[in-house]
């Protein structure tokens, strides 16, 4: 068993129990004492868990773990998005190699992407037809799909992204905040943000202001792994840990 397949395993059997023990992991996956702890060890890093004595939990004090289907997350917000989608569209150059994640506001970038000569890897099975209708050379992660987001998800999918490097990389969050970084409702979804994140020489997240200071179950990145692209003002404290690239009606500035 791959290691990101037996540390999903683990998040998905905390997520349905909400503790677990090492034995109960020993047992379940054949695997020893210490490669569990060593699993345990780096989800806790990652934010994923709080390790406890013989043990795991989830983590205490996250805000959400509520996931709206596309349908909805269309319908809210749609002037912001679309004004953080055009911002984040006009970054993009000729020859880039560039990873889509899953979402609204990154579906609506596509529409105002102008750049030729691009290679789009993304798993968003939504954003596939757009893509191919502007002619753009696309590959789509394989793995399972979730139904409320239809993002491509599961072990294989972040195995895949081992062997691509990127040169930018856009990405959604349901909560953005000093403290906690960028967040999402849902484990598998994380673990494929991060991983595909790690691989972008640069990375932007796309977040209207309603997600601001808003924390969601699990962190994929802090703020300092990404540049953040969002409409309107954010907090003096976020200036300190990344690139704001801010959006509004009227103008649109960078501030380092």
């Amino acid at each position: 068993m791959l290691i990101e397949e037996r540390q999903q395993l683990i998040l998905q059997i905390l997520k349905q129990k909400g503790t677990v023990s090492v034995a109960e992991l020993v047992e379940l996956y054949n695997a020893s004492e210490s490669t569990i702890r060593r699993d345990l060890a780096t989800l806790d890093e990652k934010g994923y868990l709080q390790k406890i004595h013989g043990g795991a939990m989830l983590k205490s004090g996250i805000a959400t773990h509520i996931e709206h289907k596309m349908s909805t997350k269309q319908a809210m917000h749609m002037e912001d998005k679309q004004q953080i989608a055009k911002k984040a569209a006009s970054i993009i150059q000729d020859g880039d190699v560039i990873y889509l994640d899953a979402g609204t506001t990154i579906e609506a970038l596509i529409d105002y992407i102008e750049a030729n000569d691009l290679v789009i890897v993304t798993n968003g099975i939504g954003h596939v037809q757009k893509l191919l209708q502007k002619g753009i050379q696309t590959i789509i992660l394989g793995g399972s799909v979730k139904m409320n987001t239809e993002a491509v998800v599961g072990a294989g999918a972040v195995a895949e992204l081992e062997k691509y490097q990127f040169t930018k990389g856009f990405f959604g969050a349901n909560g953005v905040s000093a403290e906690q970084g960028f967040t999402t409702p849902d484990i598998e979804e994380a673990m494929v943000k991060q991983k595909a994140l790690n691989k972008c020489n640069e990375a932007y997240v796309l977040a209207d202001n309603s997600k601001v200071d808003e924390v969601s179950f699990v962190r994929f990145a802090s703020l300092e792994q990404a540049n953040f692209i969002t409409n309107g003002k954010v907090p003096s404290q976020f200036y300190e840990q990344t690139t704001i690239i801010e959006v509004d009606n009227k103008h649109e500035q960078t501030n380092d």
